[in-house]
């Protein structure tokens, strides 16, 4: 890590870290460790207070939006497979969007899938233990951590657990991998340790309290996001786990009443600006840069959030329609329409365990629609745990 970056407006110390390499032998670093979030907002730009006020419209035009729909949760499962892609491709794991809003749960088939699909399933839980009331504590964090590494190479004795060893992030331009990697590191966030510790439990607590007197919640969750990232507090799966603590905070702000916001797809889109307004917060204690970044993303996602919503109930609408001018009556027919959008594929089980039929009401229901080109198979030639899905649906949520 360039030492010499950081000045005295950056928001922490530089605390001295050892350690021996197989090659170097014993070398002597710093690592940043962040201060505490102050309790008032950082100054601010007239720009960037208006990039914020047109982040907070626009999250208030998305949730208006989820609140005017019969069943908003409906479209919680693509918004999270969406994010779920794109906020592992910022880490590296890639898998194609249709791959993953088609894949089989219980069977993903691939790694990286696997990795994707935990995503899902662990911001499902985060959103479920908040709807129940629990409050933000490390013990939550560290559950999540553990759900999403579940399964994957990156599922060690340490997961579930604030990491006991030091990490560093990223490589500067120009190393060689003859050099030794914490100097040649972009960022090395804080050693393990009580004060790492108090830090993950300082920032949970500054999260958990109303600060709209003081902060503007999309400042506090930029602020929020930037420290848990300079923290860095797992040995894996901190930037997927940082973005949804941005839902997370902004549910908890009232500033969104449902979980529909996909914030990653614009962030992995400009990955190396994000990293270097992230860097710049800890160097120099720019927090305008960051949160005028920040809310811009948070404008955009929200509105390109918003038109596939408003895209997929125009969808749902048309593949009704066709339901209601067919010989069809039976209203289970408009509930797997609704199924359909809300789950990009599915089995004939599923639907029987989901909708509550039997096997055989629900194939047969699921055969109907399949012959008025509302569903279509998958793989046309399975046989096995045959998977459908609606292909008007995929098409809106992959174009």
């Amino acid at each position: 890590m360039d030492l010499g970056r950081f000045t005295k407006a950056s928001p922490g110390t530089l605390v001295p870290i050892t350690g021996t390499d197989p090659r170097h032998g014993a070398w002597e670093h710093r690592a940043f460790l962040p201060d505490p979030l102050p309790s008032e907002c950082p100054p601010l730009t007239p720009a960037t207070y208006l990039a914020v006020a047109n982040a907070r419209a626009a999250l208030a035009s998305l949730d208006s939006t989820a609140r005017q729909l019969p069943n908003p949760q409906l479209l919680r499962r693509p918004t999270l497979q969406t994010e779920a892609q794109s906020t592992s491709a910022l880490e590296g794991t890639y898998a194609p969007l249709s791959d993953v809003l088609t894949a089989d749960e219980d069977n993903p088939g691939t790694a990286d899938l696997r990795e994707v699909l935990n995503y899902v399933k662990m911001a499902d839980t985060a959103f479920d233990w908040l709807q129940q009331g629990r409050s933000l504590t490390t013990s939550m964090m560290s559950g999540l951590q553990r759900i999403l590494v579940a399964g994957t190479p990156s599922d060690v004795a340490a997961s579930g657990a604030i990491r006991n060893m030091q990490v560093v992030i990223g490589r500067r331009d120009g190393a060689t991998p003859a050099d030794l990697p914490v100097t040649v590191a972009r960022f090395v966030p804080p050693p393990p340790g009580d004060d790492l510790h108090a830090r993950v439990q300082d920032l949970l607590a500054w999260m958990s309290i109303d600060r709209s007197s003081e902060i503007d919640p999309v400042v506090a969750a930029a602020m929020a996001h930037y420290q848990f990232e300079a923290l860095h507090p797992f040995n894996d799966g901190n930037g997927r786990i940082g973005r949804l603590l941005i839902v997370i905070h902004l549910l908890l702000s009232g500033v969104l009443a449902e979980p529909t916001l996909s914030v990653s797809p614009w962030f992995e889109s400009r990955r190396y600006d994000y990293y270097d307004r992230l860097l710049a917060v800890s160097t120099a204690g720019d927090w305008d840069g960051f949160v005028s970044f920040f809310a811009h993303g948070l404008r955009e996602s929200a509105l390109a959030t918003r038109d596939q919503m408003l895209a997929l109930v125009a969808v749902q609408d048309q593949l009704k329609d066709v339901v209601r001018t067919s010989k069809l009556r039976a209203d289970t027919a408009q509930t797997l329409v609704d199924y359909a959008v809300g789950h990009i594929s599915f089995t004939v089980r599923a639907v029987q365990r989901d909708l509550q039929l039997s096997y055989g009401r629900a194939n047969s229901l699921v055969g109907q629609l399949v012959d008025l080109e509302i569903l279509a198979p998958l793989d046309p030639e399975g046989t096995y745990r045959r998977r459908f899905y609606a292909p008007k649906v995929l098409r809106t949520l992959v174009n």
